[in-house]
Parts: C-alpha cells; sequence; structure tokens
C-alpha cells in the first residue's frame, strides 16, 4: 500500500511542498478515505493508461493532488474526488505531450478528452476512397493482394509474408512490386500490366 505524502520528509521537490503544512485531520481522512481506495485507483489508471511503467507514479500524482487539496478543504466524498483527480492528470498527461502515441491511452472516451471528429464531408471522401482501393486491391492477383495486404495493412516483414506463404523472399518482393504498380495503375490511371504475375 503506498504511503502519504509525509509532513517531516525531506524533499524539495513541489509535489511535496504542501505536505509541509499537514495536520493531523488530513493524516487521518487520508488514512481512513483515501488509501482504502488504492486498488480502485490503480485499476482505473491501468485501465485508462497503457504504459504500465507509469501506474506507480501516477498514482502517487493523485496521492499528492489530493493530500494537497485536502490541506486546503477536505472533500465531501473522498472516492469522486480521487476518480475525478486521476481523470483530470490522465487528461492534462495528455494534453501535454502534443504528439500521443497510439498506444499512450487505451481508451480516450473514457478519459472525456474532446477529439476532433471529422466532418461529415470528410467521411463520406475517406469512405468513397477506402471502396476505391477496396475494388482496386480485389482486381489484383491472388498471390499479389495477398502479399500487398499482409506488407500494407498487417505490416508483415518480407520474410514473414514469405514464411506465411510458403514462398521464396525474392517471389515475395516480385508480388509487392507487381501488386503496388497495378494498384497505382488502377487507381491513377493506365491499366495494370500483370503478366509476369504467376
Amino acid at each position: 500500500m503506498s504511503e502519504k505524502p509525509e509532513a517531516d520528509r525531506e524533499n524539495t521537490d513541489p509535489r511535496y511542498r504542501g505536505a509541509l503544512n499537514a495536520t493531523p485531520e488530513v493524516d487521518v481522512w487520508f488514512e481512513q478515505e483515501v488509501l482504502p481506495l488504492e486498488a480502485d485507483l490503480v485499476q482505473f489508471l491501468q485501465h485508462n493508461w497503457r504504459n504500465k511503467g507509469d501506474i506507480a507514479d501516477l498514482r502517487q500524482d493523485v496521492y499528492v493532488r489530493v493530500y494537497e487539496a485536502a490541506l486546503k478543504n477536505i472533500p465531501d466524498s473522498a472516492k469522486s474526488f480521487v476518480f475525478t483527480t486521476a481523470r483530470n492528470l490522465l487528461i492534462n498527461k495528455v494534453r501535454r505531450e502534443h504528439i500521443v502515441p497510439i498506444e499512450a491511452v487505451a481508451d480516450l472516451d473514457a478519459l472525456g478528452v474532446a477529439m476532433e471528429e471529422p466532418d461529415p464531408e470528410r467521411n463520406v471522401i475517406a469512405r468513397a476512397e477506402l471502396r476505391r482501393l477496396q475494388a482496386a486491391l480485389d482486381r489484383l492477383p491472388r498471390r499479389c493482394r495477398e502479399a500487398v495486404v499482409m506488407k500494407q495493412i498487417e505490416g508483415l516483414s518480407r520474410n514473414e509474408i514469405a514464411a506465411r506463404m510458403g514462398i521464396a523472399e525474392k517471389t515475395v518482393k516480385c508480388h509487392l512490386n507487381d501488386g503496388v504498380r497495378a494498384l497505382a495503375n488502377i487507381l491513377y490511371g493506365e491499366k495494370p500490366d500483370l503478366r509476369r504475375t504467376p
């Protein structure tokens, strides 16, 4: 179980500055109301933040913020205050990191982060382009299509594609070259030449 920020801690970290003004009333409230929520708090953080290595630090940051706020005014509902603080901490962390890797946040909806929704026109255009790409993929010979899908959609290496398809890596390279060339021709004009494809 985590410890509350201690009043006698010799730490110049600004996160612990508020703990220097601790009162017995806040200490008792923190120990009785906040610390028993630790398992639920950790579960909440794990569900909403993918980098598991950050969980212990995030938990401590929540505790520090909750404790410092309680020094000013003890909240009526410890549970809602703790989880609101955790939610806000995660939102702030996401906002501070201007570029958020897709792995960083498991469920942005749970965090309540406003996402920019594309307008209806962009949705229609994107769907039309996807249908056009699917139609072009469907026109490729089966082996070219398999190689292109494995490379471009599944992100497999040529070596992995060769192992999956049971062919030489050189043949995979030919399938990929022919498939990409044919897709470009189908999508952008020229008639595809698929004679090299077995």
